[in-house]
């Protein structure tokens, strides 16, 4: 079996289900460590259509779709902060997914594409409770940083140069 990895619009069906699922995984598991319960379903729908991903659509941003054997499996997504900063978000492997080597691809194809759209660094945030996240991210070179955003869950964020292409 093996992963491709390449651009979706972010409104595509197979996009839309994973941002449901990532959305629901991680809400679900903060509410469930801050209070003991899972996200009440309003809210879900709410946040969910708040962020449709339109920032993560050229010409200053841009979404990948991961299959494994075909399957829709997984996202990352990047949009320029600045004309040098892209920012990485909506890192996400399917459950049923993980553990078979996707997640590195997956974050090389986004800094590939972060660096197409002139990116020289890429940035991101990700909270305290997404320990395999903070693993994944120091594993591939990302170096923790001050915030470069106010957000609440923006608890931890990470920086990575992304070198030019040798010419």
């Amino acid at each position: 079996m093996t992963w491709t990895i390449a651009p979706e619009p972010y409104d595509s069906p197979a996009a839309a289900a994973l941002w449901r699922a990532y959305y629901t995984e991680v809400s679900d598991r903060w509410y469930l460590l801050h209070q003991g319960r899972r996200t009440d379903p309003g809210e879900l729908e709410r946040e969910i259509a708040a962020a449709p991903g339109a920032d993560l659509a050229p010409p200053r941003g841009a979404l990948l779709l991961a299959r494994y054997a075909g399957e829709p499996a997984g996202t990352a997504g990047v949009r320029l902060l600045d004309a040098a900063t892209a920012e990485l978000t909506r890192v996400y492997l399917a459950p049923r997914w993980r553990g078979r080597g996707g997640a590195a691809p997956l974050v090389g194809a986004a800094e590939e594409a972060a660096r197409a759209l002139g990116a020289a660094r890429v940035v991101l945030d990700t909270r305290g409770d997404l320990v395999e996240a903070r693993a994944l991210y120091a594993r591939l070179g990302y170096r923790e940083i001050p915030p470069y955003k106010d957000d609440p869950y923006a608890e931890h964020c990470f920086a990575k140069p992304l070198p030019s292409p040798c010419r």
